[in-house]
């Protein structure tokens, strides 16, 4: 195979200097991009009481205001815009499920960006011109699937669009057209994994190779039940529609060690969730993203809501962003404590005879809150390791949590199953006055 070190682009063989230096450039053409062209950030420039030109050094950018999803839902459809809307030439939008979508668009140079961000994210997992990759995210306003697409094109793959669902046609697909590579969500390959043993075909058996998983937070011991039961690389690649979708920051095949920052395209901050300060590198806060050669829709600062901490390079000269542990609105604060999904798929994951799926339900109990982690059983679990499993995740949650919960243990497939990102908090609670 191909070293890594021979795929490199220019802007990944840049020193730290240069790299910086061409930062700061690209910095200060985005701010006035911006500036001069969408009317909210003139506007919000103007009440901070900053210019473009006031950005002489990379910490200035700290002097420059917040933009958030409220703000892009407040400009629907096309406020935030930079560019005339005949230069758009694909439009992208959020589900819109908690109110209206983030409208974003592309032109010519940005969708050519982005599929090389994607390309190069590819390189980085282990994915190499020739292989054949099977993208299992969903397509269409989602960014995942055709994100996927072209960036796995550009780098030279043969594409199975598989888009999500069908899962029994996935796995036939997997097994006959043997592609390398899968691009999916980390909880959709769980239920591929479960398809391939429901058929009764030993999922290391597969062509695959390497696993390139995002759209939602995932742990290291779900990363090891993927790579031992199918036998696999499994990597982070991380993205969202604001800043441009899949390919902002990708994990290394060789390193594993954090998801290193396309930093020539998306400057990185982390900011304390509650105050905004910008936080020393290595703790951890909210992650802010401002880009640097977007043209049809230059974001500045945007706050994500993923919490993380940012961290020197290792197998590239960027910065790592750790795994994102979860989202500062996807924290439950149950009974004073702060608790996350992802420190419950710790638990479930380890509780023998529980499958990798479950789902949180926040409900009231008299005037208190209330949790009941629900987990599918494994197929061969009878009703006895049911109960011991059940025990065991309430008794984890208060050891290592500090929080009482209940535990339900329910029947193979029967919680409701996601394409794109799964669902983990169902909230039933009762609004107080």
């Amino acid at each position: 195979m191909t070293q890594a070190a021979d795929l490199l682009d220019p802007a990944e063989r840049l020193d730290l200097d240069g790299l910086r230096a061409l930062q700061l450039e690209r910095l200060r053409n985005s701010l006035r991009h911006a500036y001069e062209n969408v009317p909210f950030y003139r506007e919000s420039f103007d009440k901070a009481g900053v210019h473009p030109d006031d950005c002489r050094s990379l910490s200035d950018l700290s002097r420059f205001p917040f933009t958030t999803k409220a703000d892009l839902r407040a400009n629907y459809p096309y406020g935030m815009f930079a560019v005339p809307r005949e230069r758009i030439r694909r439009l992208h939008a959020s589900s819109g499920t908690t109110g209206r979508p983030t409208v974003v668009g592309y032109t010519e140079n940005d969708l050519s960006m982005w599929a090389d961000m994607v390309a190069r994210s590819l390189r980085a997992a282990g994915a190499r011109p020739g292989d054949i990759a099977h993208i299992a995210y969903g397509y269409g306003l989602f960014t995942g699937g055709l994100g996927a697409h072209y960036g796995a094109e550009r780098l030279g793959c043969t594409v199975i669009p598989a888009s999500g669902g069908m899962t029994s046609r996935q796995v036939t697909l997997i097994q006959d057209l043997k592609p390398s590579v899968i691009m999916v969500t980390p909880s959709y390959m769980l239920t591929l994994l479960d398809e391939f043993e429901r058929q009764g075909v030993d999922p290391r058996s597969t062509s695959l190779r390497v696993g390139v998983f995002g759209a939602e937070p995932w742990t290291q011991d779900m990363r090891r039940e993927i790579e031992e039961r199918f036998a696999i690389d499994a990597v982070d690649i991380y993205g969202l529609s604001e800043v441009i979708g899949p390919g902002v920051a990708q994990e290394c095949v060789e390193t594993k060690d954090g998801l290193h920052v396309w930093e020539d395209h998306f400057f990185p901050e982390v900011v304390d969730p509650i105050t905004g300060e910008v936080l020393p590198e290595g703790e951890q806060g909210e992650l802010v993203f401002t880009s640097l050669t977007k043209e049809a829709m230059p974001i500045v600062r945007y706050r994500t809501r993923d919490l993380t901490r940012l961290l020197p390079g290792t197998a590239r000269v960027f910065r790592r962003m750790e795994k994102v542990t979860g989202r500062s609105d996807d924290m439950v604060i149950l009974r004073g404590v702060n608790l996350f999904p992802t420190q419950i798929e710790e638990i479930v994951l380890r509780t023998p005879g529980v499958a990798p799926h479950f789902q949180l339900r926040l409900t009231t109990s008299g005037r208190m809150d209330a949790l009941t982690v629900r987990a599918e059983a494994r197929a061969d679990a009878d009703a006895a390791t049911r109960e011991a499993a059940a025990r065991s995740i309430v008794q984890a949650v208060k050891d290592g949590i500090g929080v009482s919960v209940e535990a339900e243990i329910v029947d193979p497939e029967s919680l409701e199953r996601s394409v794109g990102k799964i669902r983990r908090i169902v909230d039933l609670r009762e609004r107080r006055g």
